[in-house]
């Protein structure tokens, strides 16, 4: 805790995400932090874990905060397109920075799809990741829609090969009456 408290690597009201645990920093006590998350639950994590694992806070000494969105899209379609429709569908959030404004990415080249990647700003992580998220790609949703732009589903060749040998079908049928 003494660690904790001199180096000041975390304190109360920081966002940090440790193992599988996102939240907020209720207390700092001896043996352990609190830790609050978005659902309410509290986490007691033993200090220890706070000073030999890794721990991403997001508040420490910027809040601001990238977020990336993975899209694809149908090789029928004009990436250039997508990525302008996607640029702006994440500027139209309230939450999303202007500067640096939306940026997206081509990615590459996927087994079903053209890879994007929208990547956008946000200075108030302690309101969330999945609700901003959630608000961009329903913008998305509505401007690919709007503009004839396909989200491409997993398809898969099935090839069916036919034996030489024609073997009966063997079936059995016990009756136990």
């Amino acid at each position: 805790m003494l660690i904790l408290l001199l180096d000041r690597s975390i304190k109360p009201g920081d966002v940090i995400a440790i193992g599988d645990t996102f939240g907020w920093i209720q207390s700092l006590g001896a043996r352990y932090t609190a830790v609050r998350t978005r659902d309410g639950t509290e986490f007691l994590i033993p200090n220890e874990d706070l000073i030999t694992n890794q721990v991403e806070n997001w508040s420490h000494s910027d809040v601001q905060l990238r977020l990336k969105i993975p899209v694809g899209i149908s090789y029928n379609n004009d990436p250039h397109q997508a990525i302008a429709l996607c640029n702006v569908a994440a500027a139209k959030c309230k939450r999303v920075l202007e500067t640096p404004d939306p940026n997206t990415l081509l990615r590459g080249f996927g087994d079903n799809s053209i890879d994007l990647e929208i990547r956008f700003w946000i200075n108030d992580p302690q309101n969330g990741r999945g609700n901003i998220i959630s608000e961009v790609l329903l913008n998305v949703w509505d401007a690919i829609k709007d503009n004839n732009i396909e989200i491409p589903f997993p398809q898969r060749d099935l090839h069916l090969r036919s034996s030489d040998v024609n073997l009966p079908l063997k079936t059995s049928v016990s009756d136990k009456t």
